[in-house]
Order: C-alpha cells, then structure tokens, then sequence
C-alpha cells in the first residue's frame, strides 16, 4: 500500500486506497466503533491516518481472511496487534513483490 502522507484524506480516496465503495466504508462505520472518521459541518468525512489503519486491519479480516462481521469485531478487540502486524507485514510483502516486479519488468525491456 502507499505511504500516507495527507493530515485528511476523504471517502473517495480511502475507498480507492482499499479497494473498496465508498458504501462499504459507511456500512464499516456503523459496524465498527474504532472507525468514526471527523465530520465537517456540511457532514463530509475525513480520515486521519489512524483511521485508514483500523479500516486496513477491517479490510484484511472481512475481505482478505473471509470473517464474519461478528468475528471480525472479535479478532480486532481480542487481538488488534497481532492482526495489524500481520497487516503491516503483508503491506511489505506487497510492497516488495511490486518493486521487484518492475525491476524484472525493466531488465526483460532492456533484453
């Protein structure tokens, strides 16, 4: 995943980051109490990077791992810091697996 380099960021945004509506991420908010991103005065939300955190370790729970709802909020009461370790570590993974892609993408243009 990209590093996060915004105070903010609005809905359209972390739903492009995750990969997922901006529906999901409302739906989220109702199911998670970790998850109440700021509201301006006209009720537009914005996510700090604590939040697109706890909606990361959300996201690998629900869509990722195949949870439930209920065993999702379980998992992330029970045990949140081994599952954000896991989630940081498959962010590297990724990362990683991304960078040398491109390397190999690059030297196969040079053949």
């Amino acid at each position: 995943m990209e590093e996060l380099d915004k105070k903010y960021y609005k809905i359209k945004d972390v739903s492009e980051l995750l990969g997922v509506s901006a529906s999901t991420l409302r739906y989220w908010e109702q199911e998670f109490p970790e998850c109440k991103p700021r509201r301006s005065a006209t009720n537009i939300r914005y996510y700090k990077a604590q939040d697109i955190e706890t909606l990361k370790i959300i996201h690998y729970l629900l869509k990722i791992k195949g949870l439930k709802i209920d065993a999702a909020k379980e998992q992330l009461h029970a045990n949140r810091a081994n599952v954000s370790n896991r989630v940081k570590v498959i962010d590297t993974l990724l990362d990683t697996r991304n960078k040398l892609e491109n390397m190999l993408s690059a030297l196969n243009k040079r053949r």
